[in-house]
C-alpha cells in the first residue's frame, strides 16, 4: 500500500469491514456473557468476554428462537457466527447464528459459593432482620453522588414527604475501590447514628458493574448495621448478595425511596381518619353516659324497678299457687292412705270380729283354746263373746 495514500474515515472503515467480514466468517468463539439485554422484538444483545478482552455480540430473533436455554449474565457459552462491522460507528461485533452452553462463568460460580458460605454463617437469617421505620425523620443514602439513582431518590423523597431529611453518604459504586468505599459509609452512618433508615445501592449496569455490592466486606457491613437497611442495586432483574443480608430488598432505587419515605398525604389522611374515629368513639361514650345518668332519674328508676319487680312478683305468685296446689293434693292423698289403713285396722280389730259372732275361749289355765285337744272333760272354760263373759264346763 502506497504510504502517501490518504484515507477518509469512511474509506478506512469500509476497508476494515471488507477485511474482517471477508476473513472471519463462520467462526466459533467461547466467552462469558455479560450485560445481557434482550430486546422486545426478540433480538438478543450482549457482550462476550474473557479475562482480558470483550466483544459485542448480537443474535437476531430468527436464530434466537432455536435456543434451548435462557441466556444470562455470567454464563459461559460457545458461539458460531460471523464478524460484522457497523460502519456509521466503526464498531465491530459478532453476529451469532448458533449458541450453546459450555460451562458456568467464573463470576457466577464465585458469587454462588460466597452466597452459600455467608448463608451458612447466618448472615441472611430472617431473625436478624428488622422492620423498616414507618415514620423516619432522616434517611441515609449510600450511593454515587453523581448517579441517576441519587437524583431519583431525592426527587421521590421531596415529592412524597418534604419533611423527611436526606443524608447523602457518597461512595464509589464501581471498580476496585467501590466495595471498601460502600462499607466505610455504611459503618459511618451507624457510628454517628446519622439516620433512621439507610438505602444502599446504585442504578443498573452489567454484572461486573454490580459486583461491589456482592463483595464480602459490603455484605457484612449491611448485615451488621444497626440502622435498618434497604438494598436497591440495579434494576428488578439484577441481584447482589447484599440483597439477602439487607432488611428489605427494593427492585430499584426509586422503589427504595418509596418504601423508606411515607407519603405525607397518606399520613394526613390517616390522621384525619383516626381523628374522626376518636371523635366518634367519644360521642358514642358520651351518649352512653347520658343515657346511663338519665336511667337514674326517679321516673326511670320506677320504670326500671317495675320492670324488675313485676316479672319476679309474677313468678313468685305462680310458684306459690303451684306450691299450694301441690300441698293440697299431697294432703288429700295422705288422708286417703290413712283412711285405707284405718279401715284395714278396724277390720282386723277383735271387737269387730266378736261383733260378727265370734268368741274367745280360755281353759282353766288361762290359755286360748284353739283345738278340742286343748281341754279335758269336766274342765271349766271362760268364754268371751262381744259383750260379757260366760263360764262353762266341758261335758264332752
Amino acid at each position: 500500500m502506497d504510504p502517501d495514500t490518504v484515507f477518509t474515515v469512511s474509506n478506512l472503515t469500509t476497508a476494515v469491514k471488507d477485511l474482517l467480514e471477508g476473513t472471519f466468517t463462520n467462526i466459533t468463539l467461547e466467552g462469558e456473557i455479560s450485560n445481557y439485554r434482550p430486546n422486545s422484538t426478540g433480538h438478543l444483545y450482549f457482550t462476550l468476554k474473557d479475562e482480558q478482552s470483550q466483544i459485542s455480540a448480537v443474535m437476531f430473533r430468527q436464530r434466537a428462537a432455536y435456543l434451548n436455554f435462557v441466556p444470562k449474565d455470567g454464563m459461559k457459552v460457545r458461539c458460531t457466527g460471523t464478524i460484522t462491522v457497523y460502519v456509521p460507528r466503526g464498531n465491530y461485533q459478532i453476529n451469532i447464528t448458533k449458541m450453546e452452553i459450555c460451562g458456568a462463568g467464573n463470576i457466577l460460580q464465585i458469587l454462588e459459593e460466597r452466597k452459600k458460605r455467608l448463608f451458612a454463617e447466618g448472615l441472611f437469617d430472617e431473625s436478624r432482620k428488622v422492620k423498616i421505620p414507618v415514620f423516619p425523620k432522616t434517611i441515609g443514602v449510600v450511593t454515587s453522588s453523581t448517579g441517576a439513582a441519587l437524583r431519583d431518590i431525592l426527587q421521590i423523597t421531596k415529592r412524597r414527604n418534604p419533611t423527611v431529611n436526606v443524608v447523602v453518604l457518597p461512595a464509589i459504586v464501581q471498580g476496585d475501590q467501590a466495595a471498601p468505599s460502600i462499607a466505610r459509609q455504611i459503618k459511618a452512618a451507624n457510628e454517628f447514628n446519622m439516620c433512621d433508615t439507610l438505602i444502599v445501592g446504585r442504578g443498573g449496569g452489567s454484572l461486573e458493574d454490580l459486583l461491589p455490592f456482592s463483595e464480602e466486606i459490603v455484605v457484612r457491613a449491611v448485615a451488621e448495621s444497626k440502622i435498618p437497611v434497604i438494598s436497591a442495586v440495579g434494576h428488578e432483574i439484577d441481584w447482589a448478595i447484599c440483597d439477602y443480608a439487607a432488611d428489605y430488598r427494593a427492585p430499584t432505587p426509586s422503589a427504595a425511596a418509596e418504601c423508606a419515605v411515607p407519603q405525607l398525604m397518606d399520613i394526613k389522611n390517616d390522621l384525619n381518619y383516626y381523628q374522626e374515629q376518636l371523635y366518634q368513639t367519644i360521642r358514642q361514650k358520651t351518649e352512653k353516659m347520658h343515657y346511663l345518668i338519665n336511667s337514674f332519674q326517679p321516673e326511670a328508676m320506677e320504670t326500671r324497678f317495675r320492670g324488675i319487680y313485676e316479672p319476679l312478683s309474677m313468678r313468685y305468685e305462680t310458684a306459690k299457687q303451684a306450691l299450694v296446689e301441690n300441698l293440697t293434693q299431697k294432703i288429700k292423698d295422705i288422708k286417703q292412705q290413712i283412711q285405707q289403713h284405718v279401715t284395714v285396722l278396724e277390720n282386723a280389730s277383735p271387737s269387730t270380729i266378736f261383733a260378727r259372732g265370734y268368741s274367745m275361749v280360755k281353759n282353766a289355765e288361762g290359755k286360748i283354746v284353739r283345738s278340742y285337744s286343748d281341754v279335758k272333760a269336766g274342765e271349766t272354760l271362760e268364754i268371751t263373746p262381744a259383750e260379757g263373759i260366760i263360764h262353762a264346763q266341758v261335758i264332752q
